[in-house]
């Protein structure tokens, strides 16, 4: 089937440094997403951003890039018509916990001091941009996802996931104790909210198949929208993270682009239309 619908993430993805969508991952100026993007919009294929972004974060780039929607905090809220329209994913929070927020409750439980005592001078609030977020603790740091996870089990919090959405620029701001390696982004939020789950929800609601939708990502948290469509693009930048190598070679219908960022995404749009 042809495709109808491209799932994008943004940072990393379809903007590159510092969310330009006009730089190469070199800081060298291109006009290459901007002209796929208009190819994209004349073929009458809908845009949706999906990305750990907050609500009205995504909302408002999917009006400076004409989506047809967004979904926001890695999967947990989906909007339509101009955001008029919205659903939101709970997954596997607790049914004591029905009616609130996820990040309302981690934080009556102090999960994340708890966790930053734990992991002392690996992490850290992703501040200023953690302030807004309603389902996931926006976190920055060098940790094992898995580690986390089992410490998380321990407690009794094994509704509780940390996931991987890729890498900080060296020079970004932190606290946190010096390194080699870049420090990355994590959200800590309720299993069962994925981008995946979102797409899926949302193609429904389209009333699209997986084979008619396309994803692009270059996270390990973008993996996971593979199953719920017929080809999953990771860009080249994030194809070469530690790890990554072993994790794409377990997605049957994963590609990775030639180019990072902008313009490897614009080869997968190109690919897909």
């Amino acid at each position: 089937m042809s495709t109808r619908v491209v799932y994008t993430d943004l940072d990393g993805t379809m903007v590159g440094p510092r969310g330009s969508f006009w730089h190469t991952e070199g800081r060298e100026l291109t006009a290459e997403p901007a002209a796929t993007l208009l190819e994209l919009h004349r073929a009458g294929v809908a845009l949706v951003l999906v990305s750990g972004r907050t609500f009205e974060q995504v909302v408002e780039a999917a009006r400076i890039f004409a989506a047809d929607g967004a979904i926001a905090e890695l999967g947990a809220t989906i909007s339509w018509d101009a955001a008029r329209q919205t659903h939101r994913l709970i997954g596997a929070l607790p049914a004591e916990h029905a009616g609130r927020t996820p990040t309302a409750v981690m934080a009556e439980l102090g999960v994340v001091d708890a966790l930053v005592a734990q992991y002392p001078g690996q992490v850290e609030w992703h501040a200023p941009w953690h302030a807004t977020h309603q389902t996931d603790a926006l976190l920055r740091g060098r940790l094992d996802p898995l580690a986390v996870d089992a410490w998380l089990a321990e407690r009794g919090l094994g509704w509780l996931t940390l996931k991987d959405n890729g890498a900080l620029p060296r020079t970004a701001r932190t606290t946190l104790a010096p390194a080699e390696v870049p420090a990355r982004v994590y959200h800590l939020m309720p299993r069962g909210i994925t981008k995946g789950a979102a797409i899926a929800w949302d193609l429904e609601r389209r009333g699209l198949t997986p084979a008619e939708a396309v994803a692009i990502g270059d996270s390990v948290s973008d993996l996971e929208m593979a199953p719920a469509v017929g080809r999953l693009w990771i860009t080249a930048n994030g194809a070469t993270v530690d790890g990554m190598a072993d994790l794409l070679a377990a997605v049957p219908n994963v590609s990775v682009t030639d180019a990072p960022m902008g313009e490897g995404w614009a080869q997968a749009v190109r690919a897909s239309l």
